[in-house]
């Protein structure tokens, strides 16, 4: 595994900095839209290569602080954590994250599963630290961080979950045998979408136009923010704008899955545990209530229900997330 050091980015603030290719240097549009509040870019940039698949690795903070690796939800990307983690590593956190393979600036790939996943998490907490340290995952970035305590779990001081602990109370139930059969006709309708989806592109538009598809998964989130998201998750064409997605993605891998195999590592993990869950009902969230978590929290478990809260909670109400997160953790600050 071999980490490359890229360029170093500059905070933005309000303002909006200018980084390498960055279209906000060039388009009016952009840099108004790169404008946001409190947003403020990595300090620092690289990649590693995980077997190949090179991940885009940004960072907040002072690069010899205490370091916590974070990981995004599905869709998302390390732009999406611009106001977040800057409040962590404010506090005297060095804040690691990583695009997962297929989203942001990370290659793109063949392969999208689960496994796939979980090693690109690995090769990036290897270079971050061999000693055990804090992880923070969103969504479907804290189902994969769950599979990293389950796999390496001396590697893994504190596990904070943001709204990342799947139910079934919206998972209809099959029995295993019929799960076995269906594997066929779900590696067909996998081979198929490879078939139909292989060759397309994203759909170019205005940074409106793939704010306002944005806000069809992300209702609860202002168009202000969703613009900025664009001037970070897309790129540039002579077209037009276009997300940086892989049109190919689709979550998960072959074989049976269910939630409660996910929520289950949670009861199993030897380490402080800190789950907040938004309370409101959006598109892309699991559908989990308090009681659905209560059951497999371990002792020494905390769960904080955050009320008129979506899924994106980190996103929502990024100073009351990063002060239950900073009280959850040791203080680092000198």
């Amino acid at each position: 595994m071999v980490t490359t050091d890229a360029e170093a980015g500059e905070p933005s603030g309000a303002e909006g900095a200018e980084e390498p290719d960055d279209p906000a240097a060039t388009d009016p549009a952009a840099r108004a839209a790169a404008a946001y509040p409190g947003a403020i870019r990595p300090d620092r940039r690289r990649r590693v290569d995980a077997g190949g698949v090179s991940l885009a690795v940004a960072e907040w903070g002072d690069e010899d602080a205490p370091p916590l690796l974070m990981a995004h939800g599905g869709f998302d990307f390390t732009g999406t954590l611009d106001v977040f983690a800057p409040l962590l590593a404010a506090a005297g956190w060095r804040v690691v994250s990583w695009d997962q393979r297929g989203h942001g600036d990370s290659d793109h790939t063949h392969l999208y599963s689960v496994d796939a996943d979980l090693r690109d998490a690995v090769a990036v907490l290897d270079s971050v630290s061999s000693q055990p340290i804090p992880l923070i995952g969103h969504s479907k970035g804290g189902v994969l961080l769950l599979q990293v305590c389950d796999a390496l779990p001396h590697r893994v001081s504190h596990m904070v979950n943001l709204d990342g602990v799947p139910s079934d109370r919206n998972w209809p139930d099959i029995p295993e045998h019929n799960r076995t059969r269906l594997l066929v006709g779900e590696l067909d309708g996998w081979l198929g979408h490879r078939h139909r989806a292989g060759t397309k592109v994203r759909r170019p538009g205005t940074i409106d136009e793939l704010a306002e598809r944005r806000r069809q998964m992300n209702p609860r989130l202002s168009m202000a923010w969703l613009r900025y998201l664009v001037t970070r998750g897309a790129r540039l064409d002579d077209d037009g704008w276009r997300w940086k997605l892989d049109p190919v993605l689709r979550f998960g891998g072959f074989g049976p899955w269910r939630p409660e195999w996910t929520a289950g590592r949670l009861a199993a993990i030897g380490r402080p545990v800190l789950c907040v869950l938004g309370l409101e009902a959006e598109p892309l969230a699991w559908g989990t209530l308090p009681e659905d978590v209560k059951r497999f929290l371990p002792p020494q478990g905390r769960l904080v229900p955050l009320d008129a809260t979506g899924h994106f909670v980190h996103i929502e109400k990024p100073q009351v997330v990063a002060d239950l997160v900073l009280d959850f953790l040791p203080d680092v600050r000198p």
